[in-house]
């Protein structure tokens, strides 16, 4: 048997091309992370300002865009804005002395606050000032630079799509009837609830890292962790064994650099910057993060998002599985139709 023989007997075209899969989301992997972090900078961070409109304008104008500065009537208006999440930041300008105030959030992100501190101190600098520091938001004894809710998202997206994945492998990526699917579909909820409520435990009442959230991280959980499994089921009935991948493409390589863990949406580039809030990751982060440390202040827009993701997920899956399934029963009765004419 020739070499070539041997390599086709051994390794099946189809096999190649799922290496060869595999390979691009590699390098999708690198290039998304790398990309994403790699050098970091602000960008249109909303800051609140309490002084002259000649500060605002001042700092609008700074190169690079790097703050969206507006005017606020005093420093509690300033707090207020901060913790309805309108803006990240306040500035506050001691106009009888030289030592002006910044308010800042770190739950909202650590390197968000870091970032607009060190912005902020160049800026005054500049002008023989300085600035003092005030954190109004500061992330939980057991939350280590607030990355409890990044990593308590990942844990449920990867749940999701590997148990969606793991239904596929066991019986097919594509269900033989409708009512396969929809069965699938349906074991996915009490999944779900159960991994949204042992997240909701494991953070809140076994390490602490999440301390008065139980039923938030529960139905938050059960929530992304069903958009994981419904996307992923309705991606391998439109590609197969590929949608895996696709489902790879979509929440590991795009979703977790874009989501704001390490670094917050306004330090990202723009095409993370842009995807972020619209991807079951970001939205993810977003709620718990909201929940945790602003009393549930602009939650409804990201746990909307998921929401969308899961339907969505579901919606597709059913559909595509009732089309390929008439499409399936047409060509078989067509060619019965040939046979008998034959």
């Amino acid at each position: 048997m020739r070499t070539e023989e041997r390599l086709r007997d051994a390794i099946s075209p189809r096999t190649v091309l799922l290496v060869a899969g595999v390979l691009l989301l590699q390098l999708g992997f690198i290039l998304s992370y790398v990309g994403a972090f790699h050098s970091p900078a602000p960008h249109g961070i909303k800051l609140a300002v309490v002084g002259p409109q000649a500060t605002v304008q001042q700092l609008n104008e700074i190169s690079g865009s790097p703050l969206e500065a507006s005017v606020s009537a005093g420093e509690d208006d300033a707090r207020r804005r901060i913790m309805d999440r309108e803006v990240r930041a306040g500035f506050v300008v001691d106009t009888s002395g030289t030592t002006d105030t910044l308010l800042v959030a770190s739950a909202g992100g650590p390197a968000l606050a870091e970032a607009v501190q060190q912005l902020m101190t160049r800026v005054d600098a500049t002008q023989g000032r300085s600035v003092h520091e005030v954190d109004i938001a500061a992330p939980q004894a057991g939350d280590g630079r607030a990355l409890t809710g990044f990593y308590a998202v990942i844990g449920w997206l990867v749940g999701g799509y590997l148990a969606a994945a793991a239904l596929g492998i066991a019986k097919g990526a594509r269900p033989a009837t409708l009512q396969r699917t929809v069965v699938r579909l349906a074991s996915m909820v009490p999944y779900a609830i159960l991994s949204g409520l042992g997240g909701a435990l494991v953070l809140d009442q076994w390490l602490g890292a999440l301390d008065g959230l139980f039923l938030q991280l529960w139905w938050v959980g059960a929530l992304v962790t069903f958009a994981a499994a419904t996307v992923t089921m309705a991606l391998q009935v439109l590609f197969g064994v590929l949608g895996v991948g696709v489902t790879v493409l979509i929440f590991v390589i795009l979703g977790n650099p874009s989501a704001g863990g390490a670094y917050q949406a306004e330090l990202l580039p723009a095409f993370w910057r842009a995807i972020g809030g619209a991807l079951p990751n970001g939205a993810g982060v977003e709620a718990l993060r909201n929940f945790a440390y602003f009393g549930g202040s602009a939650t409804a827009w990201p746990v909307l998002v998921i929401a969308i993701w899961a339907v969505a997920g579901l919606v597709v899956t059913v559909v595509a599985s009732a089309l390929r399934l008439r499409y399936r029963l047409d060509e078989h009765l067509f060619r019965d139709e040939r046979t008998a004419t034959a």
